[in-house]
């Protein structure tokens, strides 16, 4: 395992001390997991660093203990990554599938530009969450900022407290469902009827992500589709 510090502390979970070894090292060894490896690893003092446990694609899980910096869990496929404290820019951006969980808050971009998987934050979202969300399934325990959902593509954002200025602004065939209040909406996204298929969405997500809100205390927002082709009555709505 090259320089990292390890300590096999059970069977199947490593042991990496970011005090004693590099985040180069640390990502080394997952991406030298052989295929289909399910092996756990602990990553202990992070102390806020850039780019851990980026671009994994085996399903190992990944458990964080602390703050990490900008884009971890950057481009996962397959893989758990457990964060047991903040994260800062862009937690999970472009992952593709698996799972990432914010035990914490998160900063800007979280889930950005996602294909696939589920992001959970059990905390706060900072501006820009789901920004061009392309497929992945974000839930968010608290407060959403500015601009989230920006571009919306595809995927299901879930925010469990209220949402800021512009949400889903210019969004496209994604669904948002907010519990709690919107400071304003984006161009070209309304809210819109729950219908049983919504509230049965909804439910799965809420008990993916292991809450127990009401389904039916949230509102859903999506695209009024009026933006999607060039209409000289809309051109300051771009």
């Amino acid at each position: 395992m090259g320089t990292l510090t390890e300590d096999v502390v059970q069977e199947t979970v490593t042991e990496v001390d970011l005090s004693a070894s590099s985040v180069r090292d640390l990502n080394a060894a997952l991406h030298a997991e052989p295929e289909g490896s399910t092996a756990g690893y602990r990553v202990v003092h992070p102390e806020g660093k850039h780019s851990l446990a980026v671009g994994l694609n085996r399903p190992v899980t990944v458990t964080i203990d602390g703050h990490v910096g900008y884009y971890a869990a950057g481009m996962n496929q397959l893989a758990t990554v457990e964060i047991d404290g903040n994260a800062g820019v862009g937690v999970a951006e472009n992952m593709m599938s698996g799972t990432v969980l914010v035990h914490g808050d998160a900063s800007q971009a979280a889930g950005a530009t996602a294909h696939g998987g589920l992001l959970v934050v059990d905390g706060n979202a900072a501006a820009r969450c789901g920004i061009s969300m392309k497929g992945v399934d974000i839930v968010v325990g608290g407060n959403v900022g500015h601009m989230s959902g920006f571009m919306a593509q595809a995927g299901r954002l879930v925010v469990c407290g209220d949402a800021g200025d512009a949400l889903g602004d210019s969004i496209y065939e994604a669904r948002i469902y907010v519990k709690g209040t919107v400071k304003s909406l984006g161009a070209d996204c309304v809210a819109k009827e729950m219908r049983p298929e919504h509230l049965d969405e909804l439910t799965r997500l809420l008990e993916a992500a292991g809450r127990d809100d009401d389904p039916a205390a949230f509102t859903r927002y999506g695209s009024a589709r009026t933006l999607y082709n060039f209409h000289v009555d809309n051109a300051s709505a771009y």
